[in-house]
């Protein structure tokens, strides 16, 4: 399985049987059952949350692709090795945090695109309206109009010929996730999308509670705010325990509380949606091993202590191996930056520029061969924290989020998210005085002191632990209440 994509569910599905066999539906298909036998396959990107599916006839050799992203060789592979042709794309809406893969599939393997009108798409496609039906040899896809998140948004149900027109498995895209709903301010405002986002919420709950949930993001997409890692879920599991939904009786306490948003909007949103919504977008230049950066911004995708140990001067570090990579590098890289980068390893850079590529950072020509990794950065643990702050002796920054740092943070620091620190806010701080980084886990502030270092500050992250290791510790820690919270 290609790095940076995983298969988190492979089976086959048939008629109102998804989990079962395709042994079993062959038998209930030759005992007289109107089932056609249907090939199913998710994949999940970890770096972004992303969901994309694959939905084909095995019989008919066809299938086709639901929401694709940039990287579409894992696609290409399943499909050949299933004895599948991709027939169409299905893109549930113009996405905002990743470049969609379907212009690649449009320009290289001639597979038309289907989306809802509503997306205003530049580029040659088929429409498709709520209620439609799209069929892939005797697999049949309905389409559902889900505004909310974005106004085109659709979702797409796998028709049972078995159970009449009622649907075994629903794709819900960014509309219901597991364990929450989709954020509705990404496109139009808040509240407006909140509005339609009941509406929409509503018409997948009508559908059974044994219809299974497929939905376009889990944890680590900005797309939502609580949402789980699980791959999948059902309409009763959801209608039960997603505390999302807990106020669709009422519209305006739904709406009041699906439009008050603190989750930072994905990096880059503009200019990805408009990527996607554009011409077609060609697979990026093949990255190759460089002797020098030149005027690049280099990325440093090693570990952090790694990266502690020995790093390039003035090089930024955000782990490849860590979780949410490219929505994190999406976050300290400027947009139109030329960015190269250092690695562990050849396999390690092309992960981590595959991942660059998915964010829409196009310009990374390569890898550095050799890397001139002379400067250091020297970590602080809590206990020298303490000290520190006792004696005035630093600066120590926050660079969580505010609703993290509502929760609970260490009085006398400061807060700057660490998404913000390249962007402009480190002309806040002192220059004559050591600034330490402190976050949930460490990653964060891993992340920050490079760009802290990078910009000529003494930065010193605390890397094993956090907030949770200070207050583990015996440190203090002050809640801090907003009005209406």
């Amino acid at each position: 399985m290609p790095i940076g994509a995983r298969m988190s569910f492979a089976s086959n599905i048939a008629g109102a049987l998804p989990l079962e066999s395709a042994e079993t539906s062959r038998k209930q298909a030759d005992a007289g059952a109107s089932v056609a036998d249907v090939l199913f396959r998710q994949f999940v990107d970890d770096s972004l949350g992303c969901a994309s599916y694959l939905v084909g006839d095995p019989d008919a050799g066809e299938c086709v692709l639901v929401d694709p992203a940039f990287f579409v060789e894992p696609y290409l592979e399943e499909a050949a090795t299933l004895g599948l042709r991709i027939v169409r794309v299905l893109e549930t809406h113009t996405h905002a945090d990743h470049v969609s893969g379907h212009g690649q599939l449009a320009l290289e393997h001639v597979i038309p695109i289907s989306i809802h009108p509503a997306a205003g798409a530049a580029y040659p496609h088929d429409p498709i309206e709520g209620g439609d039906t799209i069929e892939v040899g005797q697999v049949r896809i309905g389409v559902l109009h889900t505004p909310g998140h974005r106004p085109e948004h659709c979702s797409f149900t796998l028709l049972d010929g078995a159970r009449g027109e009622e649907p075994s498995v629903v794709l819900t895209g960014d509309s219901l996730l597991v364990g929450d709903t989709a954020r509705p301010d990404l496109a139009v405002g808040a509240r407006e999308g909140a509005e339609l986002l009941f509406d929409s919420l509503h018409r997948l709950l009508e559908l059974g509670d044994s219809v299974e949930v497929f939905p376009g993001h889990v944890a680590g997409s900005l797309c939502g705010r609580r949402m789980s890692p699980a791959p999948s879920t059902t309409i009763g599991a959801e209608r039960r325990s997603n505390a999302a939904l807990a106020t669709l009786g009422d519209r305006e306490a739904f709406v009041s509380e699906s439009s008050s948003i603190s989750t930072p909007r994905p990096p880059g949103m503009e200019r990805i949606v408009e990527l996607n919504r554009g011409p077609f977008v060609s697979a990026a230049p093949e990255p190759v091993p460089l002797e020098d950066a030149g005027e690049a911004v280099v990325l440093d995708v090693r570990g952090a202590k790694d990266f502690a140990a020995g790093h390039v001067e003035g090089s930024i570090n955000v782990p490849v191996s860590g979780s949410s990579f490219a929505t994190k590098a999406g976050f300290v890289l400027g947009q139109e930056e030329r960015v190269v980068v250092v690695a562990a390893s050849e396999e390690e850079a092309r992960r981590a520029i595959r991942g660059l590529h998915s964010v829409g950072f196009f310009d990374v020509p390569g890898w550095l061969a050799v890397p001139d990794a002379r400067e250091t950065i020297r970590s602080v643990d809590v206990g020298e924290l303490d000290r520190l702050l006792s004696n005035d002796a630093a600066q120590v920054i926050d660079v969580r989020e505010t609703s993290e740092r509502d929760g609970g943070y260490i009085p006398g620091t400061r807060h700057i998210p660490y998404r913000l620190l390249r962007a402009g806010a480190l002309h806040a701080l002192d220059r004559d005085r050591p600034v330490v980084t402190i976050c949930e886990s460490g990653a964060r502030a891993a992340i920050a002191a490079s760009v802290l270092a990078a910009a000529g500050f003494d930065a010193r992250p605390v890397l094993d632990g956090g907030i949770p290791a200070w207050e583990a510790a015996g440190g203090q820690l002050v809640e801090f209440r907003r009005c209406g919270s």
